[in-house]
Parts: structure tokens; sequence; C-alpha cells
């Protein structure tokens, strides 16, 4: 069998119980009866048994028999359904949204859980995980109609929800989306008639029911996204019961046949072909200005999906790093430098494949902790009262939802070549994990906007908000980290490269202020991608560093001797070996960005590979 589950938690338990201040948040009115720091080994290690022993056994189906699309209809292998369900019934997704639900995890709980169910079956993920955020729409929007009528079905998952944003002709333009409104003599009800495509779960046979989540342009509201509004479109519209009623005139007109992710529908979804369809609008209709509240309403749930997919090419990247260090331990071939003349030797013993690994360990602990805080910033935002601390993390989530999700998406990629790399040509074989795991992390970077609207986020948006003051707030907190800590025994050298590091990114920000300045919009464009990513180098540094500095606390706590040595020692050599190896990266930016290279432009478009 390809699929390998091959995960641990103890790197969440130190997340949660030892970096963070988790009391913070499960101190706030929301939390406080539910559960406690102490809480956070059991919970965590149910996630981990759930995900072992009953969602890894699906991933083989998902992968391997996939979703078919017969007679119009959307058939999914068994395994799936009853994986679905396992996963909603126990309370691991759509619930946690519900805000009375006394069982809730915190938004940092719950992500770190669902790094193993979607490590476990990549495939699933899309299928439980947009009812939770299409619910969260709803409240915050829906009247109350609309909530006592859609929410307690899709919060228990039993009905499933979907964010259909994307058409063939409006991509990632989505302010020349052609699906179109029609009033009613209703108040709120609306025709509706377009097709959506890229819908991950449109279409599938174990709900009773979908929940679209659709944007659409009501006639006579504005052009491009100012004029865009969000409809609730049922598959079947509730009867009086609650129950699936009429049938809502929502056609899926196929599948897409995908490199990776087999399990996941991805459906072209047709509203109104009979032109019958009904959709609920959230919120207002546009006013006398044209104006529709959509693209607002959906960034609730569309930074959170940005979120999500990072951490989800984090859980990949796990799984393909604890294959391969595995696996290292077991391969038998060559002999070690230290003893040329002794027998083979575990190719773990070999000093590139310790560089492979290491490297691995590193970035991944590294996403993992920028994802999980991040998510607990959102935590804070959400249900901390002081205004002060909200606001801060507010401003925080801001910078780092576009590095969570193009940086942490980008070098996980990076990351599960270099573990296909320690197989050889084994690794290439599917008859072992990682190429599987491969094939499906490469939507990552693509989904919920392209990282390249990531970057253009960060450099030409974030950046810039407040005059320059919030992005300036975000970086004073990792030069005030290197302030307090500089002087710390055995670190020295880590603290000077990264205090070189923040100079040279400072250099970076100034040739791009004087890109700026000059008009030089294509310049800014074409170093987007490498600004980003030099941008969670240096907050991967500060983090791993951070982190290890506790790790070293325990260390000389616990001595040499404690089981737990080795986790701690690990976090001491991830962070060494990022700041050394990694951080330094940022240095030869400097000279390419002042270099201002056009030369992906002033290049004749012919000369770009083979015209007919």
């Amino acid at each position: 069998m390809s699929s390998r589950f091959l995960h641990s938690n103890r790197d969440h338990k130190f997340i949660l119980k030892e970096w963070l201040d988790l009391d913070k948040v499960l101190n706030t009115e929301r939390f406080k009866d539910g559960y406690s720091v102490e809480d956070m080994d059991f919970i965590l290690d149910n996630a981990l048994k759930g995900a072992r022993e009953v969602i890894a056994p699906t991933c083989e189906d998902s992968d391997k028999i996939g979703s078919k699309f017969e007679n119009g209809r959307v058939i999914t292998p068994e395994s799936t359904r009853e994986a679905y369900f396992f996963i909603q019934d126990n309370g691991f997704c759509s619930s946690n949204y519900n805000p009375h639900d006394p069982s809730a995890v915190p938004l940092c709980v719950l992500w770190s859980m669902l790094e193993f169910i979607i490590g476990a079956n990549p495939s699933l993920g899309t299928l439980y995980l947009a009812g939770g955020g299409a619910a969260g729409l709803i409240e915050d929007f829906g009247n109350e109609t609309l909530k006592e009528t859609f929410l307690p079905d899709m919060y228990s998952g039993k009905w499933a929800g979907t964010m259909a944003l994307t058409e063939p002709s409006a991509g990632s333009e989505v302010g020349n989306v052609s699906t179109r409104a029609f009033p009613t003599d209703k108040p709120g009800v609306y025709k509706i008639k377009g097709s959506k495509c890229f819908i991950s779960g449109g279409e599938q046979d174990f709900t009773e029911n979908i929940i679209h989540l659709a944007l659409a342009r009501i006639e006579g509201a504005r052009p491009g996204t100012a004029g865009i509004s969000l409809f609730v479109i049922p598959k079947f519209i509730p009867d009086e019961n609650g129950n699936p009623g009429k049938f809502n005139d929502v056609h899926c007109g196929g599948i897409e046949h995908k490199l990776g992710l087999k399990g996941n529908p991805t459906c072209v979804i047709d509203f109104g072909e009979d032109n019958d369809c009904i959709g609920y609008l959230l919120g207002d209709p546009p006013g006398e200005d044209g104006i529709g509240q959509g693209l607002a309403q959906m960034f609730n749930m569309m930074n959170e999906e940005r979120l999500m997919t990072g951490l989800s090419a984090t859980a990949l990247a796990a799984i393909a790093y604890n294959n391969a260090a595995d696996y290292a331990r077991q391969r038998v071939q060559g002999k070690a430098t230290a003893n040329p003349k002794g027998g083979q030797v575990s190719i773990i013993n070999h000093e590139d494949i310790r560089r492979m690994l290491l490297m691995q360990k590193a970035y991944i602990e590294a996403f993992r902790a920028m994802a999980i805080s991040t998510f607990y910033l959102v935590d804070i935002k959400n249900n901390v009262d002081d205004a002060e601390i909200a606001k801060k993390a507010r401003d925080r989530i801001e910078i780092n939802t576009p590095l969570v999700k193009a940086f942490c998406s980008d070098y996980a990629l990076t990351c599960i070549s270099e573990a296909l790399q320690v197989y050889g040509g084994y690794g290439f074989s599917e008859e072992y994990p990682v190429a599987e795991l491969y094939r499906d992390a490469r939507i990552y970077p693509i989904w919920e906007g392209t990282n390249y609207i990531q970057s253009m986020d960060l450099v030409g948006r974030k950046m810039t908000m407040k005059k320059g003051q919030l992005f300036a707030d975000w970086l004073q907190d990792i030069i005030d980290f290197v302030e307090q800590n500089r002087n710390r025994e055995g670190w020295e050298r880590e603290f000077e490269l990264l205090e070189r590091a923040i100079k040279q990114y400072s250099e970076i920000q100034a040739t791009l202020n004087a890109f700026r300045s000059e008009g030089k919009e294509a310049e800014i464009k074409i170093f987007a991608t490498r600004v980003l990513h030099a941008t969670g180098k240096l907050y991967a540094a500060k983090l791993l560093v951070e982190m290890a500095l506790l790790a070293e606390n325990k260390i000389n706590e616990l001595g040499r001797e404690h089981f737990d040595y080795s986790f701690y020692h690990g976090k001491v050599a991830s962070a060494k070996y990022f700041t050394r190896n990694v951080l330094p990266e940022i240095a030869a930016l400097v000279d390419i960005i002042k270099e201002a290279d056009c030369s992906a432009m002033d290049i004749e478009e012919a000369a770009l590979g083979v015209t007919n």
C-alpha cells in the first residue's frame, strides 16, 4: 500500500502547552467553562488516534478509486463517506464553528487536530472543512430565518457546504463573475443563473443536502468586485419541517481529472439551467451606489481558508518527512564516512541524508508554528475583551495570512521533494507514500488565491497599510526579540545572523520603496514572490529560535537522561540549522533585487516557448 500515515503530536503539545499562552484564550468568556491546558494531551491523543485508525485507512481508496462522475452523479468511495461522518460526529470540524456549542475548542487547538486528520487523508479535507466556514458566513451575515433553516444541519455535518467563487472566465479576477441574481417578489430571495468551476465537494453522495455560498451580481449592481453579492444556494430547498425538499435546479456538469486529491470531487456546478434556482441573499442588496457586500463577506471565510491551505501543506510535508526518516533508518546501503572499512550502514548515517532530513524538520516546525500561532491570534482577536490586545492580534494576522498560505505551501513542496529524494528511485514509485503526497500537495500553492496573489497582497498592500505602520510593527516584534535575547549564552551566532538578516531585509524594503516612488510597478511584481519568501524565512527563523530557547531551558531542567531529551534537542537543532543555512539566503535577494533585472519582461514574447 502506498498510503502510510506516520505522525506524532509531540510538537503540537509543545506549541499549545509550552510555547503559546493558551490560558489567555481558555479563560475568555467563550471558553472559560470548557477545557484547560491539561486537557490538551487527551484532545490531541484522541485526534491522532482517530486519524491513524479510522481516517488513514481510507486514503488508499481516495487515491486509487477516487471520485467518479456517472449519469450526472458523483460517486465517492464508501470508506470516504464513513470517514466524513466520523470526523463530524466526533466534533473534529463543523460543530466547532457553532458559537453556542459548549464543547467547541479554540481554533489553534482545532487546527492542531486537523493537521493529523488532513494528513491522514488529504482528499477528504475540503469535504468537511468548507461546511464550517460556510456556516460561519450564515452565522455572521444571515437573518434569523436563514440561521434557523440551515445552521443546525450544517454545524452537525449532516449537510455539507461549499464556497462557489471561481468561474471559467473569472478565475482570480473575481470581479468578472458572470453569475447573475434576479429579484423575485420575495425580499432577499433571488433567481440565480450561472456556472462555477473548481468547486471542491460541489457534488457528492454522502450528505442529504449541499449548501453553496456563491458569488453573483444582482442586476443593476456595479461592475467589478464592488458590485458582488453573496448568496446561500441549497441543492434542495428545505421544506416546512427543515428536511430537503424541492430540487433547486443545481446541477453538476462534471468533475475534474486531477493530478492529486482524486477522492475530492472538484466540480463544475450549473445554477439555473431550467431557470428555477433560488438563492437567498446574505446581508443587504446593493444600494443606490450599486455596491454589494459579497466580497467583504467572502473574505471572512477566505482568510481562514488561506491559513487552512498553509496548514494542509504542512500536514502533507510532515507525513512525507516522517516516512522518509523511517525509511532512512531501515534502508541499508553504503558505508559510513567515519568507518569506510566497516560494514554497510543505514542511509540515515550518510551526510546528505541527514542534511535533507534536518532541512525538512526545520521547515516543517516553522510552518506549524507559523500556522498554529496565527490561528491563536485569531482566537485572541475573536474572544479577548481588551480592545488593544485584539487590535494587535488583528494587525499581526493581516501580515501572517499571506505568509502562512504562500510560504508554507511553496516550501512544503520543496520538503516533500526532498523526502522523495531520500528514497532514491523508490521514492518515484507509487508503491511508497511520498509520490502521492507530492501529487496531493501540488494544489496548495494554487488554492485560495495563487501564491503570486498572496505575494502581491503582502508587498503591494500589507506593507503599505496605514502608511507602512502595520508592517513596521510586525517587523518590530522580531527586532525586539533579538534585542532581548542577543546575549543568550551559546546563541551568539544565531542572533548575529538574525540581526544581519533584519538589516538585509530593511535594504529590500528600501529598494521596494524606491521602486514605488519611481513608479516601477513591474519591478515590484517581478520580485514579489521572492520578497514573500524572504519575509517567511525571517519570520520562521525568529519562531524557531524562540521555541529553541524554551527547549534549551527544558533540557537544562530535565537533563539529558530524560525521555523527552531527544525532542527538545531536536528543537534546538532545527533552529540552529535554519538560522545558519536558510536565513543567510536573504542576503542573496538583496543583491538580486538591487540589480532590478527585468529580463522576464524585456524578452520578446515569441522567444518564450514554441510558436506555431
